[in-house]
């Protein structure tokens, strides 16, 4: 596989070759038994899903990790599989139904369930192929899956032990409904949108005899949601509002169902928020049912005035007029629901407090409500409002559960990182509510608990062990609900290896894991809950380590989302730029609590970087630079080939650093500068015109080094470049040794290399400054030179000559005439510019455009000071206004510079 390389690179050939010979030869996961063990799992993604630009973000991370760890001689572990995502495939099922006008109705839960497996087997799971094209190392012989027989063995194992040990439970709360779905979902399924809405004000009348303070007879209550007034139970007012004291125990008669319900004193009720008195719906609102149990009504006494698809029901009490029930919640179909037909009621019984406007001239005008832009939760799948409803469902005691990850996090057992994350954390886990794990769905884990007739629950691995424990002659029905999937997914880091059998092999040396790289946005709902699973079931943390990354935005700083049309196709950027080039800029990015800006123009720039390498590996092919043959630094005798072994030194543990930190953007740019800057753009210029045996070992050598450390984060060109330096298809670069140089850094090259490219940078800028032609040869004088100046000059005569273009350099006072002055450590050397330059047109046309970036910088200095153009500017005026005047401030300092050169 070795030979010369292409003319021009091109990673959509060398990508597809080398992703699959890796994984044929199953260099993924080399057989190391005896080696340490480094396990990661990856956050697994929705069996329905395809790539996004967050899961390239979080699989490169976990990626340059794990080819990070398997170089330094790890057992390196990374496990891959798929969530079976109930909702979301279930939906997919049953929408390709709904094209063939089937429903999942028309089918025995079985039969349903084998469909769902047809279309995982057939379509399922594209997004692994996806990741495989961003280069993932994974584990792809044992790949996972949440409903695979061994782990759904495990689910119900947990199941069961939960609820013999009392932390899985049945009882009655508020959850999110989806009437669309019809389930029960989690609060990351819910999507917060402001819409425009009302705010209606009604009069709730005082039982008889019973007045306020002021006279009235009726307390003034404001909502959002008239429809729930049919399932009020209470009116709540601050315990300090002197204006309700006197009826605090009272009550008030509810319009419309004649309900007689209790005024509560409770802190809910804001005294500066509207008129201090909210009505309280516990079975449709959390914080009211919150106020309900404060109140002392049980879960099971809540009004319930909804069914399954939003549809006004009769309530326990009876209460609800007949002409409501049926009624959906809202307008639909051009159709009245249950709220216009209850604000019409209460505006025909006199109950309706109107809102007085005032029009641009003054005039009063009196509406029905006050406008008011809401937060309204939305179902990110059914895409209607959610409902928060009242009913029985299974839950996890998460407040148990969550004590020894708390304390877990706080003596530092477990570190997350960055660090700022662990207040949120602390707030979360501190305050956390039982957990919801049930899910009216037929696709996923079904709960394994049997009811009787009387209403007995048995819950059992099998039917079989339930009915042993009801007796014979009980009949029982198996409960239809499924599992959450974030429960399943809680057991991942262990049930993957064979848990729940402690002696299997993986789960023996791969359990805990070593380190979770997740995304911050699923810190509560993956994240902990595996803390607390791993920690309860196992006794160990399923991690030492957690590192929570931030998201990628848009252009603009704006979050991504298919509703504004900004989403970026991580594989579009591939077919474009490369995996490779993707790949560094999410390295390069990444900063510990940040989110990452989307920037084609950088991506572009790092596939430009990977160019540079080819390029710079093609030369050295051309000059017979090849394969290195050891891992300790060749002998050196020349300064600029001990300058590079010690940059190589000084690379690698500054890399080392950054990946112990996991700070990713230190690593990448660690290589980046070393690789661009001191081996291209120095070194091999630098050892042009005198490549030696010694040089071409020493090349060699570097390069080998850059392909090493470069490789965790670019592995497709490294891999596709280390084979075309020499015949080592025995020994791969994704196996191959991180480097031990066994060299430290030779100070006197360092200086002396460092001085010879100081000048040269030096004298470069000095010519674009005053206009001179880079090709132009100087003469240079240096009155007292420093004896570093002495030796560098003596030894790099040529390479003086041919970098700096300096024609000579002369220890001596220069002659007169117009000359400038360039400054490299405490050397100041004399260039002489007679005959070079025009002096006088050069300080005019200098001069100038100094005078046209300074009154640009005054002007822009002016705008930003303005608060009215930052407050009220597009952000990206501003930011435009802010690059310019760094631009022009530049240019002054950049032409005063020139000018003082000049004399």
């Amino acid at each position: 596989m070795t030979g010369n390389l292409d003319t021009t690179f091109d990673p959509a050939s060398i990508e597809a070759k080398w992703r699959q010979h890796w994984e044929a030869e199953g260099l993924y996961r080399p057989d190391r038994p005896d080696a340490e063990p480094f396990t990661i799992v990856n956050p697994p993604p929705n069996v329905t899903g395809s790539l996004h630009i967050g899961h390239a973000l979080d699989n490169t991370l976990q990626d340059i990790v794990i080819r990070y760890e398997r170089m330094r001689g790890k057992d390196a572990l990374w496990v891959v599989g798929t969530d079976h995502a109930g909702i979301a495939t279930q939906m997919v099922v049953e929408r390709q139904m709904e094209e063939r006008q089937d429903k999942r109705t028309n089918y025995s839960r079985e039969d349903f369930v084998a469909k769902v497996w047809e279309w995982k087997e057939e379509s399922g799971g594209e997004i692994t192929n996806q990741l495989r094209r961003l280069g993932c190392s994974m584990d792809w012989s044992r790949e996972q899956f949440t409903m695979d027989p061994h782990f759904s063995d495990a689910v119900l194992k947990v199941f069961v032990k939960l609820h013999q040990q009392g932390l899985i439970y049945r009882d009655k709360r508020l959850v999110n409904w989806d009437p669309k779905l019809k389930t029960a979902i989690s609060d990351l399924e819910v999507e917060t949108q402001d819409l425009k809405g009302s705010f209606w004000h009604f009069k709730y009348p005082l039982e008889d005899g019973v007045t306020l303070a002021d006279g009235r007879d009726y307390i003034e209550v404001a909502t959002t949601r008239p429809e729930t007034m049919l399932a009020d139970m209470a009116v709540a007012v601050h315990p300090d509002d002197e204006r309700y004291a006197s009826v605090v125990g009272k009550h008030v008669v509810l319009p419309l169902t004649g309900r007689r319900v209790p005024i509560v004193a409770d802190e809910h009720a804001d005294p500066e928020l509207g008129s201090g008195a909210v009505k309280i719906t516990p079975g449709h609102d959390f914080n009211d049912f919150d106020v309900g149990k404060r109140a002392g009504f049980a879960a099971g006494d809540m009004l319930n005035m909804l069914d399954g698809e939003a549809n006004v029901c009769q309530v326990s009490d009876g209460l609800v007029p007949e002409e409501y029930l049926g009624l959906h919640r809202f307008k639909r179909d051009g159709e009245n629901g249950a709220r216009e037909l209850v604000v019409q009621r209460l505006k025909d019984g006199g109950h309706l407090i109107p809102h007085i406007a005032k029009t641009k001239k003054g005039e009063e005008v009196e509406h029905d409500a006050e406008p008011r832009t809401i937060a309204t939760p939305f179902g990110d799948r059914g895409g209607v409002v959610i409902e928060p409803w009242l009913t029985d469902q299974w839950y996890v005691d998460a407040e148990t559960l969550a004590k020894a990850p708390i304390e877990a996090v706080r003596n530092g057992d477990i570190e997350i990182v960055p660090k700022s994350w662990e207040k949120t954390f602390f707030n979360w886990m501190e305050n956390i509510q039982p957990w919801c794990v049930s899910r009216q769905l037929w696709w996923g884990h079904q709960i394994p608990a049997w009811y009787a007739e009387d209403g007995s629950v048995y819950v059992a691995d099998t039917e079989e062990d339930a009915q042993a424990q009801a007796g014979e002659g009980i009949e029982l029905t198996r409960d239809s609900d499924v599992l959450d999937t974030w429960f399943s997914s809680a057991l991942w880091p262990f049930a993957t290896l064979g848990w729940p059998d402690e002696n299997a092999e993986l789960f023996q040396k791969h359990y805990p894991n070593n380190l979770l790289v997740s995304g911050f946005d699923i810190l509560f709902f993956w994240d902990a809950r595996m803390m607390m699973m791993g920690q309860h079931l196992t006794g160990q943390n399923p991690w030492p380590r957690l590192y929570l990354h931030g998201l990628v935005r848009a252009a603009d700083g704006a979050k991504m989302s298919k509703s504004k049309g900004n989403v970026v196709d991580p594989l579009g950027l591939v077919d474009q730029y490369g995996a490779d080039a993707l790949r560094f800029f999410m390295a390069a990015m990444e900063s510990q609590g940040r989110d990452i800006k989307m920037d084609d123009n950088r991506v572009e720039g790092y596939r430009n970087f990977a160019t540079k390498l080819w390029n710079a590996t093609r030369f050295c092919q051309s000059n017979g630079i090849g394969a290195s043959s050891t891992l300790e630094a060749p002998k050196a005798t020349t300064a600029v080939n001990k300058w590079i072994i010690g940059e190589v030194t000084e690379t690698l543990a500054a890399l080392d650093k950054a990946m112990a930190d996991l700070r990713f953007d230190a690593a990448a740019n660690t290589i980046y500068h070393f690789t661009w800057d001191r081996f291209c753009d120095w070194y091999l210029e630098l050892i042009k015109g005198s490549i030696d045996d010694e040089t071409k070992g020493v090349a060699g050598w570097v390069l080998d080094q850059i392909f090493v450390m470069l490789h965790p984060f670019m592995p497709f060109i490294t891999e596709e470049l280390w084979t075309s330096q020499g015949d080592r298809a025995a020994y791969p670069l994704i196996t191959a040794k991180w480097p031990e140089p066994g060299a430290g850094v030779d100070a006197d090259a360092k200086r002396e290399v460092e001085w010879l490219i100081g000048l040269t940078s030096a004298l470069r800028t000095a010519k674009n400054e005053l206009g001179i032609s880079p090709g132009a040869k100087l003469d240079a004088y240096c009155e007292a030179p420093s004896p570093l100046a002495k030796e560098a000059v003596e030894r790099n005569t040529a390479s003086l000559e041919r970098l700096a273009r300096l024609s000579s350099i002369t220890f001596s006072a220069p002659p007169a005439g117009a000359a400038m002055q360039i400054g490299v450590g405490e050397d100041t050397l004399a260039i002489l510019l007679e005959g070079v330059v025009d002096i006088d047109a050069e300080r005019t046309r200098l001069k100038k455009a100094l005078e046209t970036s300074a009154k640009e910088v005054k002007s822009l200095e002016g705008r930003l000071g303005n608060a009215n153009f930052v407050e009220r500017a597009k952000p990206e005026a501003v930011e435009k206004a802010k690059a310019d005047h760094a631009h022009h401030s530049a240019e002054v300092e950049r032409l005063e510079a020139a000018l003082t050169r000049l004399g």
